[in-house]
């Protein structure tokens, strides 16, 4: 079952605002005519992170099989086994480690000894029902 990343107005205004400064940064130089002397690498720079960023923004989402959880944002992308997870905090946020995610209050997963992934499903609840049913022995905690 596939899983769309929920996205907060914190991380649209984030996203949006970079959107914003890096195309004014383009047509700033556009505008002075620095593309012609040696600006078409920040030309090329900038175009490259406003793509990186509508890739992460528009394509994070959460796939669960039988075996695996699969996560994709933009060029990132893992799979971690359903077996391997310990431990789900919902409602909480990592912000710093592994984040494929584009919202605030979703998921930490914990898996293997040491490892912790932070996922933002549409519906955490919905997410969670789904996860037990292919692991009942997953530890839910809420905060």
């Amino acid at each position: 079952m596939k899983f769309k990343s929920r996205k907060d107005t914190f991380f649209t205004i984030i996203i949006y605002t970079l959107f914003v400064v890096l195309v004014g940064i383009l047509l700033i130089n556009i505008g002075n005519g620095e593309i012609g002397k040696g600006g078409i690498s920040v030309f090329l720079i900038i175009l490259a992170e406003i793509i990186l960023f509508a890739w992460i923004y528009y394509g994070t989402n959460y796939e669960l099989s039988e075996d695996f959880l699969r996560y994709k944002s933009g060029p990132f992308r893992g799979k971690i086994a359903i077996n391997s997870i310990k431990k789900i905090l919902k409602g909480k946020t990592l912000w710093v480690g592994m984040k494929p995610a584009t919202a605030r209050k979703g998921l930490i997963i914990k898996y293997n000894k040491f490892d912790e992934i932070y996922i933002s499903p549409q519906t955490n609840d919905l997410f969670i029902e789904k996860i037990l049913q292919l692991n009942s022995e997953i530890e839910i905690i809420t905060e």
